[in-house]
């Protein structure tokens, strides 16, 4: 039986398997799915995650060996043409090294809709970001630069993912030298009229929270850049920026004041990044969408300092506009305090610390259980102090 130890898994290894399963008497895709018994083609071994439309096994496929993830999506929450939209998007997406390979195999049970894909050995990104403190900066780089390729990869195909987030990120080793898109339940070709139906997280941009409950509105790509902005402070921070993009939010509220040039004061939780970081993230964040960059913006900043050196034990508060020249090396004499790691601003007391993660687990809970995958896995994530 294959290890499940946390190791890299080659495409080509699993591409050569996914032909050898969809050979051993398993349906392909098309419009009619075959009833398939589960059990009889596959030894199913543990559940790894379950949301509302349904669930993820990891088993093993009995003719060839492979360990795979099954996905069953039930019957009475999903329609066939949702289904099948999924899972050919999903498949159509295989080819790229970042993105999560998708068997050309898929069938129905009595009461779900099942689709085959590689498992990740190390789970999600969102499980590997050390809470309140982020990663190193050169592992977020790598991370990101893996992920832009993977989001440019679905743009040049004029297609939106439209959930962006580090749940979304599958890891196939500890050092994270491997990391993979998945999840294209949401995915749509650009320009196609969509409603709202979920409920707004720290990954949803200030136009998609302003529409009301099935209001309609059009994908596009700056949909996918203003998530992938959010998961990058994520990643940097161990923390969420706010917990919806919303005027009422008083994070977010501080974030626009200097987003919109209000005001030359950084957020506090913001002041640990460098001007060049802090320029890119003025580009990602960009409130009005039609004005908001491209994905492949990043590759203008791969190669600068992303976080301010400390120096000695006194900040200075910096007025970094995002307009600098693109040198972007930050003036060692005004740089910023660092967000402190225990997450607790100065003065705040134990119950008032207390109090906040409390109306955050609630916060979280409250959430559709399919916006907040992250939660089964112990979310630990949380709004600035």
């Amino acid at each position: 039986m294959p290890s499940l130890n946390c190791a890299s898994i080659e495409s080509n290894v699993f591409l050569s398997n996914a032909k050898r399963i969809s050979s051993a008497g398993l349906p392909t895709t098309g419009k009619d799915l075959r009833c398939v018994d589960v059990d009889a083609e596959y030894k199913v071994m543990r559940l790894l995650g379950e949301g509302t439309y349904g669930k993820v096994h990891l088993a093993q496929h009995r003719t060839t060996s492979t360990v795979v993830a099954l996905k069953h999506m039930h019957k009475d929450e999903t329609k066939l043409k949702d289904f099948q939209r999924e899972f050919e998007l999903s498949y159509y997406m295989s080819p790229h090294r970042n993105i999560v390979i998708t068997f050309d195999v898929a069938f129905e049970t009595k009461h779900s809709y099942c689709f085959v894909q590689e498992y990740a050995p190390c789970g999600d990104l969102f499980e590997a970001i050390p809470p309140q403190q982020g990663l190193p900066e050169d592992t977020v780089k790598d991370v990101m630069m893996q992920l832009v390729s993977a989001i440019e990869f679905m743009h040049s195909k004029d297609i939106v993912h439209r959930d962006i987030k580090p749940e979304n990120v599958l890891v196939y080793d500890e050092a994270l030298k491997l990391v993979k898109l998945t999840d294209f339940g949401l995915a749509r070709k650009g320009g196609t009229l969509v409603k709202k139906k979920n409920s707004s997280i720290p990954y949803t941009p200030p136009e998609i929270c302003d529409a009301v409950y099935n209001e309609g509105y059009t994908s596009d790509t700056s949909t996918d850049v203003w998530s992938f902005g959010v998961t990058l402070y994520c990643c940097m921070t161990g923390n969420f920026p706010w917990e919806k993009a919303d005027i009422d939010d008083a994070y977010y509220n501080e974030f626009l004041g200097w987003q919109k040039r209000k005001t030359v004061k950084i957020p506090s939780q913001w002041r640990k990044f460098s001007p060049r970081l802090m320029r890119l993230f003025r580009r990602f964040l960009e409130v009005k969408p039609e004005r908001r960059c491209r994905i492949e913006e990043i590759h203008k900043y791969a190669d600068n300092k992303w976080v301010r050196r400390r120096t000695a034990s006194r900040y200075a508060t910096s007025e970094i506009n995002g307009d600098r020249s693109d040198s972007g090396e930050p003036n060692l004499t005004k740089l910023n305090m660092m967000f402190k790691a225990a997450g607790a601003s100065a003065g705040e007391g134990l119950e008032e610390k207390e109090f906040r993660e409390q109306r955050l687990r609630e916060w979280i809970l409250s959430l559709p259980e399919g916006e907040t995958s992250g939660s089964a896995h112990g979310n630990t994530l949380s709004v600035p102090s």
